[in-house]
């Protein structure tokens, strides 16, 4: 397959872990500091209704204008929505939108990640991270039978 006709859905992942607009920001930011997840969908009856960013995260962490210990900052995100800093409305790409069409949406529109939609319903992310995974697999060499047995030169 051309490389320009490889599909979103070749490349996204998932494996996905996603939030509720009435979750709070304390467990969110505790999820995406463990899981070292930089986007979370966020999802009402299986619709994507917003994205939450690392961003969101600190803009709001820094919304309360103090200079907070942990425990004070931790206390005021779990005062604050998720619903109430995500990102919304959302921009999201099918499976079948090619990896070249989607590369220039995400650097167009300077977005970090694209929620994949099927019939309105949330199957997959793709995200800078997994748009330079790809490019590493395809600038690799292509390897003969004669490199994988280690052939005389």
């Amino acid at each position: 397959m051309h490389n320009g006709e490889m599909q979103v859905g070749e490349a996204m992942r998932t494996e996905l872990v996603t939030l509720a607009p009435e979750d709070r920001l304390d467990v969110a930011s505790d999820i995406m500091t463990l899981g070292r997840i930089r986007h979370m969908p966020v999802v009402s009856d299986a619709v994507v209704v917003g994205i939450l960013t690392q961003r969101d995260l600190f803009r709001a962490a820094i919304s309360s204008v103090l200079e907070l210990r942990p425990a004070a900052e931790r206390e005021w995100l779990s005062k604050i929505h998720v619903g109430e800093v995500m990102t919304h409305p959302v921009i999201t790409a099918r499976p079948d939108l090619t990896m070249q069409d989607a590369v220039t949406l995400m650097l167009e529109r300077r977005i970090g990640c694209l929620p994949v939609v099927q019939s309105g319903r949330l199957v997959g992310l793709l995200s800078e991270t997994d748009c330079l995974a790809l490019l590493a697999r395809l600038l690799q060499p292509e390897r003969t039978d004669t490199d994988a047995q280690g052939g005389a030169p």
